[in-house]
């Protein structure tokens, strides 16, 4: 499983959109920071198709540009759990979580299907199924990301009924439980006959938690500052991280100093923003789906961005390569999510 600092580790872009709750306003700039960091989701991952093509100065530089995404992601999940939308109770939890796991499973099969009938390596085994379950796979790499962040929702959600709801919620802390112990169990069936399960991907890292925290103050709280003090934070950040990952370490770690400061920066940046009224629709449309674009775009990331990436030669054209083979596998990822999003039945499986 590629570690959360991989260049090809994502976000996605879980649904961490609150329940449609009568009378809670809808927060326009959440939904515009999902749009951007879905979009940016994919730039990262185009980009580590540039490094591998062996343009590695445009892929980092690509990957700079995106590395808030995950962290964002995380930090809006905080933001849904403990503040926009805290659950109400155990199965409106236990809900959310199915509208996340439901896509996860159906996507994994397909990638799973997708790398049998290409023939990539390990493709088609019965052993790559089951690490499925227990963590991403590399025919499914991306969806890593999903594997942390169910553990957190988890987490949070409990937190919430315990704490504010006053309710002891048996299921989903029976399941924190078993997430908590499995990787030590694991150990111990290893020790004690020899065979090596997969390796455990259901975990939530302490950085992820203390993004989701500090990400629900932030935007919950009033506007800290001027908005161009904070724009400017996020380029300095940029510029700091872009640095570090040339000439001390690729991928930076998420936990990182400084995608930490280019994630808040960033976030400082977009909330509260007043998106016009004319764009609100198109925005909250993008924003439903977000999710499934998340889930779909590395198909295109592979059919569109790769072939490029591999073909070209060494020159100053591979930054604009870049940019437009991202645009271009990012806006098919909105639009193919945006046409299955017209049934919600088709959302309810495919994101």
């Amino acid at each position: 499983m590629p570690s959360p600092a991989s260049p090809a580790a994502v976000p996605s872009a879980a649904r961490d959109t609150p329940d449609r709750t009568p009378g809670r306003e809808r927060r326009h700039d959440i939904d515009l920071l999902r749009v951007l960091c879905t979009a940016a989701v994919v730039l990262v991952h185009a980009s580590a198709e540039f490094i591998d093509a062996g343009h590695r100065t445009t892929g980092i530089l690509g990957d700079t540009a995106g590395r808030f995404a995950v962290p964002v992601f995380f930090a809006m999940a905080g933001w849904a759990a403990l503040s926009g939308a805290p659950v109400a109770d155990e199965t409106r939890l236990l809900s959310r979580l199915g509208r996340i796991l439901r896509p996860m499973a159906v996507w994994t099969a397909l990638y799973l299907l997708c790398a049998y009938l290409t023939g990539a390596s390990g493709a088609g085994t019965g052993e790559e199924a089951a690490r499925a379950l227990l963590g991403s796979v590399e025919a499914a790499f991306h969806l890593w990301y999903l594997y942390a962040y169910v553990p957190l929702l988890l987490l949070l959600g409990v937190l919430v009924l315990v704490v504010r709801r006053r309710t002891l919620p048996h299921r989903s802390l029976a399941l924190l439980v078993v997430l908590a112990v499995a990787p030590a169990l694991a150990g111990d069936v290893r020790e004690i006959t020899g065979w090596a399960p997969p390796d455990w991907g259901w975990s939530v890292p302490l950085s992820t938690v203390v993004y989701a925290v500090a990400g629900a103050v932030l935007l919950t709280a009033p506007r800290l500052g001027p908005r161009a003090l904070w724009a400017a934070g996020a380029a300095v950040a940029f510029a700091a991280l872009a640095v570090y990952q040339l000439t001390v370490r690729h991928p930076a770690a998420y936990g990182g100093v400084a995608v930490a400061a280019l994630t808040f920066a960033v976030i400082g940046t977009v909330a509260g923003v007043r998106v016009p009224e004319r764009v609100r629709p198109l925005v909250a449309r993008l924003s439903d789906a977000s999710f499934g674009t998340y889930l779909v775009h590395l198909l295109w990331v592979r059919l569109l961005v790769a072939p490029v990436a591999g073909r070209l030669p060494d020159g100053p054209w591979a930054p604009a390569a870049l940019a437009v083979t991202a645009v271009a596998a990012a806006t098919l990822s909105f639009a193919v999510s945006l046409l299955w999003g017209r049934r919600p039945g088709r959302r309810k499986w495919l994101g």
